[in-house]
């Protein structure tokens, strides 16, 4: 297993050039594999590291022997032909896109335009950093009310002294910004040809539905998981693993 760390994530430095966006990382983790040795892997990605690996899979399908996914990102529009019509299950997901924005999406919508002016409060007080991260995970953790279900002291708190010993809240939340301004949006010719597995945890954040992906994913596997939310690998790390090992394993078996 190779398990980059994203540029500007703690375990990174942050980039210097502009435009480091999902799409960049992508390029430099195909340059990474292909010098390690690897000429086809296989990528697997939730939050971020979706659109990471989502990129991978579109530009480098010769080397991208399967996709799985637990997460899609909130930019993803796939190509419409002219005057077609979204099925009604669409039409519905967007007007609860809509809702869930007003009330959880501020956090996107700054990280997207304001981050540098964000970060200066997040990275002058610890007391700060945490809340604005411990918020996330409780609101968006399957933990029928009470965090501690899923999370330890120790696991969140590590998760926030990372950003904090570091200094990398403004590197990390700098990618929003950057993938504002490249989203991912399918052109005509786009689409994943290799196999994509998607797991599908009850709450995570909003998921587009399975027929939507499928218009720019070759979905040849669905999951619908019992139980975690957006922070799978913390939550519930043997649910996911078994799903990913699950849906690469049938894979090697068809080749």
């Amino acid at each position: 297993m190779v398990i980059p760390s994203i540029i500007g994530f703690g375990y990174s430095s942050a980039s210097k050039v502009d435009g480091c966006n999902s799409e960049f990382v992508a390029d430099l983790w195909q340059k990474l594999m292909v010098e390690l040795g690897y000429q086809l892997y296989g990528a697997q990605g939730g939050d971020i590291g979706a659109g990471i690996s989502t990129w991978l899979s579109l530009k480098y399908p010769d080397n991208v022997m399967g996709l799985h996914l637990n997460y899609i990102s909130s930019s993803y529009k796939p190509y419409l032909k002219e005057g077609e019509e979204l099925a009604s299950e669409v039409l519905e997901f967007q007007k609860f896109i809509q809702i869930w924005s007003s009330k959880e999406g501020a956090y996107s919508n700054i990280q997207s335009t304001k981050p540098q002016t964000l970060a200066y409060g997040l990275n002058d007080s610890p007391i700060g950093l945490c809340a604005w991260i411990i918020e996330k995970f409780n609101a968006w953790s399957d933990h029928d009310g009470n965090i501690y279900n899923v999370f330890s002291k120790d696991e969140l708190l590590a998760n926030v002294t990372l950003y904090w010993i570091t200094q990398s809240i403004h590197s990390s939340i700098r990618i929003y910004s950057e993938n504002s301004k490249r989203p991912l949006e399918f052109g005509e010719n786009d689409f994943i040809k290799v196999p994509v597995g998607f797991a599908k945890f009850p709450k995570e954040l909003p998921t587009p539905p399975r027929s939507y992906i499928e218009k720019s994913f070759n979905i040849t596997h669905w999951a619908e998981m019992p139980f975690g939310g957006h922070f799978a690998a913390m939550e519930q790390p043997k649910l996911l693993a078994d799903e990913i090992k699950k849906f690469f394993k049938s894979l090697i078996l068809i080749k």
